[in-house]
């Protein structure tokens, strides 16, 4: 089986050597192609008004001045000389569930690679962004293997992918695994972080602030908080199909 392995957080992120070590303990043919810089949040970019730059890091390892979707086009079309038979992405530093998925570059990376007809998984790991903490990876590096075999024992459609996020845990600590649906997250949670610089200029972040939140029974944001591995399949289809007929009839096209 050959393996190729993407992410969003760069060719340097602690969270790719870790996806690495899970993919080489499924396989010996195992490609790393990933973005020179870090690209979080990037979604499903492509880079069109700018050449893309491809740099040899050692055997099997290249960086790309470009987005993970570039990553897996490039490896892809360009790289490999025959197509992998699965796109491992990630790890991220951080989960990726509900509305998370609509920004990552790491489930973007899976989407292309789905796209291109390939198997493909999405993977990132919960942690605490407490100042100095860390992400657990070796939660991930203990699971993830015996998990992704599972995974692809079972016949999927081609349009759709797999989003697996590993819980803020101890490996010894995992409750188990869920297979779960997209979460919705309170977005009352989003702000703008105002600040000024050395001159009296005002510039913003975007930010997150913490509170309560009660996510639903099901979703990805409830197992991922009760230290449970959450697995949640994806359509590339954004087709609102419930809403298709009463759309029709409001526009008089129904047949």
């Amino acid at each position: 089986m050959r393996i190729l392995v993407t992410n969003d957080d760069g060719i340097h992120s602690p969270g790719l050597w870790a996806l690495e070590e899970i993919a080489k303990a499924i396989s010996d043919d195992v490609w790393v192609v990933a973005p020179e810089t870090d690209q979080s949040g990037s979604s499903h970019s492509l880079t069109v008004n700018d050449p893309l730059r491809l740099r040899s890091v050692s055997e099997r390892h290249f960086a790309v001045r470009g987005t993970p979707t570039d990553c897996v086009i490039m490896g892809l079309r360009q790289i490999l000389d025959a197509p992998p038979d699965l796109v491992l992405s990630g790890i991220n530093r951080g989960h990726n569930l509900a509305d998370d998925l609509t920004y990552s570059g790491t489930v973007a990376g899976a989407m292309e690679g789905t796209i291109l007809g390939v198997r493909s998984i999405a993977v990132s790991q919960a942690f605490s962004h407490a100042r100095g903490v860390e992400p657990p990876y070796e939660t991930a590096v203990a699971h993830g293997p015996e998990l992704i075999r599972d995974l692809l024992a079972i016949d999927l459609p081609k349009d759709v992918l797999i989003n697996i996020n590993f819980p803020a845990v101890a490996a010894e600590e995992v409750a188990g695994v869920k297979v779960t649906v997209q979460g919705r997250r309170d977005q009352a949670m989003l702000k703008i972080d105002e600040r000024f610089d050395g001159r009296g200029n005002p510039y913003y972040w975007i930010a997150f602030q913490r509170q309560p939140f009660e996510p639903v029974t099901g979703t990805d944001l409830q197992a991922v908080r009760d230290g449970f591995v959450s697995v949640t399949p994806l359509r590339l289809d954004l087709t609102a199909h419930r809403v298709l007929e009463d759309m029709e009839r409001a526009l008089g096209s129904a047949e």
